[in-house]
């Protein structure tokens, strides 16, 4: 019987899960069947691929991948871009049908297809070939190598899943450098009890952290709120920020606040830094408790109320307005013909 996995399959088309594996202390980026790592030098074992050209350069480098099970494996050998997950800002490459634009469309093994002997490896020559036209700066990417089997996991219902390992490539090409940082859409929700002083009160700051520049960045991100009357309620750095911020790439972050004011008014502001850029967003904030809110609009209802009432009574009656007189025509008697001579 055909099990439930294959429809999942056939509305979602191989779900790929790609990981931006870790280096090891063996230097390569492994998952525990197999491992893809650059050509180590003469001098020094390479963790990624550090490379850097010109536009118009043609690059040459080797990559190894290694079988660690006690059986042969077949890969799919091919470049990728990198971009940043949105969820945490994880370093992430793109899968094999997606539309490839740097490192990913420039690179090119010379074979696409290779079968690892089991505990053995396998190195791959390929060429990196910059366009005339590429953009200065960083153009991180991998070199995958994809397992198209599809696996399943236990149970009646389950979803295809493809293996890969991917070896980093860090790409910079020559010309200026520019550095910088954006922070976007800063919100604050609070969270806090009906009744103020019944219960603890938290609120959660969130934000958009974009490279606006054309360099990887390692930022860090202060968070600062001040209350009425300028009031220093919190100033501390955050954590959970990417340690490498890809070029164009952004991430959606978010940061607790615990013990957030109950009743107060201020400003919450979110400054982002890196070697070479600083960039600041705020957001103001009423902390008012619902109950509170709920008492001071009643209140000013009734008072707009009250005080419409009172101009009604007091307003003073409009005079009427007396009409024009009409003009009469003067009375004259008519004379008798008897009175005539």
């Amino acid at each position: 019987m055909r099990k439930p996995y294959a429809l999942l399959l056939s509305l979602l088309p191989a779900l790929l899960a790609f990981s931006a594996w870790v280096a090891t202390p063996s230097y390569a980026a492994d998952n525990g069947s197999w491992s893809v790592y650059p050509v180590s030098s003469r001098i020094a074992a390479r963790p990624y691929f550090y490379l850097s050209a010109d536009p118009g350069q043609t690059l040459r480098d080797k990559v190894t991948v290694a079988n660690k099970t006690s059986g042969p494996l077949t890969f799919r050998l091919y470049a990728a871009d990198a971009y940043n997950t949105a969820r945490d800002g994880g370093f992430a490459v793109r899968t094999l049908k997606e539309k490839q634009h740097g490192v990913g469309a420039w690179a090119r093994p010379a074979r696409s297809r290779i079968t690892v002997p089991a505990h053995g490896r396998v190195t791959v020559p390929f060429t990196l070939h910059v366009p005339e036209r590429a953009e200065p700066g960083d153009h991180p990417g991998a070199l995958v190598a994809l397992d198209e089997r599809i696996e399943t996991g236990p149970g009646s219902v389950s979803v295809g899943v493809q293996r890969a390992v991917a070896a980093r490539v860090y790409l910079r090409i020559g010309g200026p450098t520019v550095p910088a940082l954006a922070v976007e859409k800063v919100r604050l929700t609070r969270h806090q009890p009906l009744i103020p002083g019944t219960g603890a009160s938290a609120a959660t700051v969130s934000y958009t952290l974009r490279n606006t520049g054309n360099v990887t960045l390692n930022p860090k991100v202060r968070l600062r709120a001040e209350g009425l009357f300028g009031r220093t309620l919190l100033s501390r750095d955050l954590t959970g920020i990417p340690s490498e911020l890809l070029p164009g790439q952004r991430v959606r972050l978010t940061a607790p606040w615990h013990g957030a004011p109950q009743l107060d008014w201020g400003d919450v502001t979110l400054t982002a830094s890196a070697p070479g850029t600083r960039e600041s967003a705020s957001v103001s904030f009423l902390a008012l408790p619902w109950l509170v809110a709920v008492l001071v609009a009643a209140a000013s209802a009734a008072a707009v109320v009250t005080v419409r009432v009172r101009r009604a009574r007091v307003r003073p009656s409009v005079p009427v307005r007396p009409s024009p007189r009409v003009r009469t025509t003067p009375f004259r008697p008519r004379s008798s013909r008897s009175a005539r001579p």
